[in-house]
């Protein structure tokens, strides 16, 4: 849990203080929102390679690998100020920020007994979330020195990295079961998507959100007006609302069901971001609806894992949080290139509008799709 909320803090801050950072270069929102990718196609490149190693070594090694990737990743920050090396480095922390979470998210899936699931997945989000709240604070220490926010976080991550060492090491499958060959993993990974891929669509629009709020917005409310500084105490409140709910929301769809909750959440969401746009020129009035569409899709995230969960066997749950990833990643790379697009072709128009889209045209498919569980 330590190791996701660093990880999230890291996330955090890095979409915001890059994005400004470059805005200052006057680098061009679509670039920006480009550069912003460069971490979910680290995640990308990694998926299809990590179920063998978890099975071969277990957990404990698999998360160790991925901390030093992180940490070292983001201390060379300091090193080289160039638009292709922080796209480098970026990517790498993807990498490493993916088997992280391929690790840590399996080992709760597996071992969390189906009546309390929910909550677990939604403690395990309440970590990444209060890291990715607190992480966009560190944009002002850039004003200070560059440097600063870098070492800082990388620092953080060495510190929590280190408490893995007293952890005992465990597998996701007996011993027999070592072995996976290309063939296997790659029926497991279709099997898992053609059950579970209503599930994924949640962490694919949790992706989407969060990329487009941290590496969009600050453009966006830059050109409206508003200073750094404020931008880095507005964003934080999306996914402050979403600690706020996030236990609550796991707890309900333990009870009423996880299909019942995501069509709420995503409906509240598009409502809440379409009064957003009523209020882009108060600060007051942004931070406000930040906090409360991040107490309602602010969850979609844990809430997608818990749903694939529910929907898949064991078996296949390896394959089902990769593909969780995978879909992460890929909604996480749409956020900054459509925002990012939407901003440069449409200057007039509030930059709001582009996830209000998303947001919907993800609540019919959920509507209209009534999944069963096979397991």
């Amino acid at each position: 849990m330590a190791l996701v909320g660093i990880s999230g803090f890291s996330q955090g801050m890095l979409l915001p203080l890059i994005a400004v950072l470059l805005e200052e270069q006057g680098v061009s929102s679509t670039i920006n929102g480009l550069h912003a990718t460069a971490l979910y196609i680290g995640i990308l490149i990694v998926s299809p390679f990590l179920e063998p190693p978890l099975r071969k070594y277990g957990y404990k090694p698999i998360i160790l690998f991925g901390g030093v990737i992180v940490f070292s990743s983001l201390f060379f920050f300091t090193l080289w100020e160039s638009i292709w090396f922080w796209f480098i480095l970026r990517l790498l922390i993807g990498i490493g920020d993916n088997i992280l979470h391929f690790g840590t998210q399996t080992w709760i899936t597996t071992t969390t007994p189906e009546f309390k699931r929910g909550r677990s997945v939604a403690i395990y989000g309440l970590s990444f979330g209060l890291g990715f709240t607190v992480g966009p604070l560190m944009t002002p220490l850039a004003e200070i020195n560059q440097a600063l926010p870098f070492i800082l976080s990388s620092v953080l991550c060495l510190l929590v990295w280190s408490l893995i060492f007293f952890v005992r090491n465990d597998f996701p499958v007996s011993e027999e079961e070592v072995q996976v060959t290309t063939t296997k993993t790659t029926t497991r990974f279709k099997g898992a998507f053609k059950y579970s891929w209503i599930a994924l669509l949640a962490p694919f629009t949790y992706g989407f959100l969060e990329t487009a709020l941290h590496s969009n917005f600050p453009v966006y409310a830059m050109r409206l007006g508003h200073e750094v500084t404020m931008i880095s105490f507005i964003i934080p409140f999306f996914a402050a609302g979403s600690l706020i709910s996030q236990i609550p929301l796991g707890m309900l769809s333990d009870r009423v069901g996880r299909h019942k909750v995501l069509i709420f959440v995503l409906l509240g969401g598009t409502i809440t971001f379409w009064i957003t746009t009523f209020f882009e020129q108060s600060i007051i009035g942004l931070m406000v609806t930040f906090a409360i569409a991040g107490m309602l899709v602010g969850s979609l995230y844990s809430l997608g894992v818990s749903f694939m969960t529910d929907l898949l066997p064991k078996s296949l749950l390896p394959a089902g949080n990769i593909l969780c990833g995978v879909m992460f990643s890929l909604g996480s790379i749409a956020g900054p290139l459509l925002g990012g697009s939407f901003i440069d072709l449409f200057p007039n128009v509030s930059f709001f509008y582009i996830i209000i889209g998303f947001i919907s045209a993800v609540l019919i498919l959920m509507i209209i799709k009534r999944p069963k569980p096979i397991n």
